[in-house]
């Protein structure tokens, strides 16, 4: 992700954007508050909780960095932008599952919205890459583990 640019919806920069204000302000508070109490145990070579607690930072501080860096290069799809009859970012998708006569429905957000559980998927994702573009009534083949899936894109929206 060095410099290119990241599309993301309003609603996944608005999520970025909360997670690092929680972080910076709520668990580093947390974390220095946890760093003192380990300390004040005493020996720090043998003290488990300081060391977890210091892994804890580490982690946070490197998250922090990862989210910094996202909003840097991110770019929000503005939703009125978007093509009604063609795929693109923020766009929902109803799909058919050919082998399983299955209808699926997801949103194509960025990498760093995307949650398969909740139906957003990136559109860099394999199913991602073939949807963009496409219209309602394409014909889609997308390869995965278990070999070759075949989708019918049915519908179209935007939200």
């Amino acid at each position: 992700m060095a410099n290119e640019e990241l599309l993301l919806t309003q609603e996944g920069l608005n999520k970025i954007e909360d997670e690092l204000m929680e972080l910076k302000t709520v668990k580093r508070k947390e974390l220095a508050e946890r760093l003192k109490v380990a300390i004040s145990y005493g020996d720090l070579k043998e003290n488990s909780e300081y060391h977890s607690a210091k892994d804890d930072q580490a982690h946070m501080e490197t998250r922090i960095l990862q989210l910094e860096r996202m909003l840097k290069v991110a770019r929000v799809v503005d939703a009125s932008s978007i093509k009604a009859d063609e795929v693109g970012v923020g766009s929902v998708v109803i799909l058919n599952d050919v082998e399983f006569d299955e209808k699926i429905e997801y949103q194509l957000v960025g990498p760093a919205e995307a949650d398969v559980s909740s139906g957003k998927i990136s559109y860099e994702s394999p199913l991602g890459k073939e949807l963009m573009g496409r219209k309602k009534g394409d014909k889609i083949e997308v390869t995965a583990p278990v070999g070759i899936i075949q989708y019918e894109l049915l519908e179209i929206r935007t939200n």
